[in-house]
């Protein structure tokens, strides 16, 4: 009697990742969980908010077009796209480019609670898309007309949604935060991580 030996299947090889961002803190917030995106492909969309859009639905709306972007340029991937979005109320804060616009923002964010959606969408490599949306809340003390003169000064303003980059300078604004940390830096962490173990990504 002649037995047949079973072999293994050669083991898929993993799908490559695209980062569809070019924020360097996205970058390395990923590295922070062990995760080394091959490339990084920017969708460089216009990401003026439409007519009456609210802050949730915009950051959510933006990181699926980043992803299906990058997708369509990198078929058979794993694309991730996400964006962050500063809120006061209904009001969506701009990223600061601008000295005066920084100064509008902590005006605005100063004592008071304000929220930071982050958007993720990851498209798979046979075209399935999953998507997160992540709100943190975040409370500012009262701040100081100096406190505001010296964190101009510092430049960590500028690009930044809101006007502020928590994982700088302006931690010591922060009285409370309620939800993810990694989401008010740029990406939230643990449900990118959820969302590639779902889409079979190791």
């Amino acid at each position: 009697m002649t037995m047949k030996i079973k072999k293994d299947k050669p083991a898929r090889a993993r799908p490559k990742l695209i980062l569809a961002s070019a924020s360097p803190r996205r970058l390395d917030l990923l590295a922070q969980i062990g995760i080394v995106p091959d490339a990084v492909a920017p969708a460089g969309l216009d990401e003026t908010p439409l007519p009456r859009e609210l802050p949730g639905p915009h950051a959510a709306r933006l990181a699926h077009a980043k992803a299906q972007a990058a997708a369509a340029r990198h078929p058979g991937a794993c694309v991730l796209g996400a964006d962050t979005v500063v809120a006061c109320g209904r009001r969506i804060l701009p990223k600061a480019e601008e000295a005066a616009e920084a100064r509008r923002c902590l005006l605005r964010l100063s004592g008071r609670a304000h929220r930071v959606y982050g958007g993720v969408c990851i498209v798979g490599p046979e075209g399935a898309v999953r998507r997160r949306l992540v709100q943190t809340v975040v409370r500012f003390k009262r701040l100081e007309e100096a406190e505001i003169e010296r964190y101009l000064a510092s430049g960590e303003w500028q690009g930044k949604a809101g006007g502020y980059a928590i994982q700088g300078l302006a931690a010591g604004f922060v009285r409370a935060i309620n939800g993810s940390y990694s989401n008010v830096v740029g990406l939230p962490l643990f449900e990118v991580a959820q969302l590639l173990k779902g889409l079979g990504w190791r």
